[in-house]
């Protein structure tokens, strides 16, 4: 089709608005639901510019490409109001369109307000079309679009002309990860380096970080491992018209609680750190032979020049090259940079034992003998062995088992308390939530043990659904009453969740006529025959001020006061607790 047959095929589109917005679902990987869906827009079927590649090109060429952007962003935002969908909408915005001063200002805005959606579920997500350099206007507009309450997204961060200082300078909420590094990522040792680089940026800046192109469960499972907490591809759905409300694919959720208990126990790679006198690069190979046999218990010796490694040399690969027949006369005066290992396993006395862990486990060829060298700013300042991390390792999570409620397998009072320590210490901003079910002893009484113990575990497996994530901690210190450190900003959105899935589910436990009373009979705790509606639950937050907190006590002691205020209130509901003083506090006061 000729150029002029394509532009006035564009017209047609534009001028009868024959576009159509396609949704593509962006999955929670930690909670296993839809996180979001982005906007794709199609033409009709037997239309040349049915696809979005040829489109937008045809567009470009012809001048028109505001003028097609802005007509997809409000079809897209129409439609995603029409179907009710209750999650994130990203729009994709051409990034150099932006610098157009003629680019109309607060049109998005306008619409969103019109068809009643809230500005922080739409999500501007920047795409680079074309080399990028003002950057100064870049972050004018970008901070334009967040003071209207919008979020913001930089897309295929590693194919663009600029994407990392676009993305240091601009500091958006969410990346986007593009897909070539997904591909077959588990397979390609290259590409997990880039990928374990970029989840270590976005950590730093603060940004969510987008797996896009996942199609197959390895690239689906790998990503988890690593970190990253949201994933976008045909393995979750394709864009469809009318999108799916449910994931197809089963076992997305990647359970973290025990990965995290061991992350908080505060042990770091420089927990299994031996003192292991290096040698420098040039010394002989028959005398490091000789320091081998006079210490049986050596399995490696790091090399080491200017107090910084360069490299380890192996036990048992250094004596099987001397057993051989001219080995040793080959090779006793060869100095050790001629055979040691140049690139071994180097982690830093600070990084968590999980990581060390997860470093060896993608390591090529690592034997539960070997060895990594552990440094400190650099510097060399010990040996680790896979033995040593692997012991560590299990002792942590024995350790987890034992302080894990026996009903729901969540972390109980001392594994919370050792979190809320940690948090206190470092200055953090944090947030507790003490959830606690209302009338669950008549409940209990009424129904029995089973069908209570039933209730504690849909509301365990609720939480940690709705509530855990890398950086938050559900647990449980018994009977009915549950813990939520939230570090995550979107903690009343994660509770609201919560709760209305309690309240829409809560009824399966009754039996129908107690469902039709709306309750049951039971005994007051003064012993008093009452009667008592169904379950609920009270949930407190506090917001600990890591000035006035010097431990746990004073957190619990907060928390307490805050469930009372809660149970008060003798319905379900979110109370944030404006207590920030502990009681004993109050009382010196």
């Amino acid at each position: 089709m000729t150029d002029d047959a394509l532009a006035e095929e564009l017209d047609r589109l534009l001028e009868s608005r024959l576009l159509f917005p396609h949704f593509q679902p962006l999955v929670d990987l930690e909670r296993g639901e839809i996180y979001g869906y982005e906007a794709l827009i199609r033409g009709p079927s037997d239309s040349p510019l049915a696809f979005p590649d040829r489109l937008f090109a045809t567009a470009r060429a012809c001048g028109r490409l505001q003028e097609l952007e802005l007509c997809c962003r409000y079809l897209s935002i129409q439609r995603f109001a029409e179907l009710q969908l209750d999650a994130r909408l990203f729009l994709n915005v051409s990034a150099d369109l932006l610098l157009n001063p003629d680019y109309p200002s607060g049109t998005t805005l306008a619409l969103v307000n019109k068809l009643g959606l809230a500005p922080e579920s739409i999500v501007i997500e920047l795409s680079e079309q074309q080399p990028f350099h003002d950057y100064a206007l870049t972050r004018q507009v970008v901070n334009h679009y967040r003071r209207m309450g919008f979020k913001v997204a930089l897309d295929d961060i590693g194919s663009g002309y600029s994407g990392l200082r676009l993305w240091l300078e601009m500091t958006p909420d969410y990346v986007k990860l593009d897909k070539h590094f997904i591909h077959q990522l588990e397979r390609n040792p290259l590409k997990r380096e880039f990928v374990k680089a970029i989840v270590s940026i976005a950590e730093g800046v603060g940004s969510k970080l987008i797996a896009e192109g996942i199609e197959t469960l390895d690239e689906l499972r790998t990503i988890q491992q690593m970190g990253i907490a949201v994933g976008q591809g045909f393995l979750f759905g394709r864009p469809q018209q009318v999108p799916e409300l449910q994931l197809a694919i089963e076992h997305i959720r990647y359970d973290g609680q025990q990965r995290q208990a061991v992350m908080r126990s505060g042990e770091r790679a420089g927990g299994v750190r031996r003192a292991i006198q290096p040698v420098l690069p040039d010394v002989l190979l028959g005398s490091v032979a000789q320091l081998f046999q006079d210490a049986p218990e050596l399995t490696a010796l790091p090399v080491v020049e200017r107090g910084m490694p360069v490299g380890i040399v192996k036990r048992a690969a250094l004596l099987e090259t001397f057993s051989t027949q001219y080995g040793r006369a080959l090779y006793e005066n060869k100095p050790v940079r001629r055979f040691m290992d140049r690139q071994p396993l180097i982690v830093d006395a600070t990084l968590p034992l999980e990581q060390v862990s997860q470093a060896l486990t993608e390591a090529e060829q690592v034997d539960i003998g070997d060895s990594f060298i552990i440094t400190e700013d650099g510097y060399y300042a010990g040996l680790g062995s896979v033995r040593d991390v692997l012991r560590k390792m299990t002792e942590l999570q024995v350790q987890h088992a034992r302080y894990a409620n026996p009903l729901t397998q969540l972390p109980g009072n001392v594994v919370l308390n050792q979190e809320v320590d940690g948090l206190l210490r470092t200055g953090a901003d944090f947030r507790v939530a003490y959830c606690d079910l209302n009338n669950f002893k008549p409940f209990n009484d009424y129904y029995g043990f089973a069908r209570g113990d039933q209730v504690i575990q849909f509301v365990g497996e609720l939480m940690v659904r709705h509530c855990a994530g890398r950086s938050n901690l559900v647990g449980h210190i018994g009977g009915d009453d549950f813990i939520i450190i939230f570090r995550e900003n979107d903690w009343r959105r994660r509770l609201q969740k919560a709760l209305d899935e309690f309240q829409t589910s809560i009824g399966h436990f009754y039996d129908t006529q107690d469902i039709a009373a709306g309750g049951i009979p039971g005994r007051g705790r003064d012993g008093s025959h009452s009667f008592f509606g169904l379950l609920g639950i009270a949930i407190a937050v506090i917001h600990p001020d890591p000035m006035v907190c010097a431990n746990y006590h004073d957190v619990a002691e907060l928390a307490a006061e805050a469930k009372h205020e809660a149970k008060a209130l003798q319905q379900s509901c979110i109370h944030e607790s404006r207590i920030h003083l502990p009681p004993h506090y109050q009382l010196r006061a």
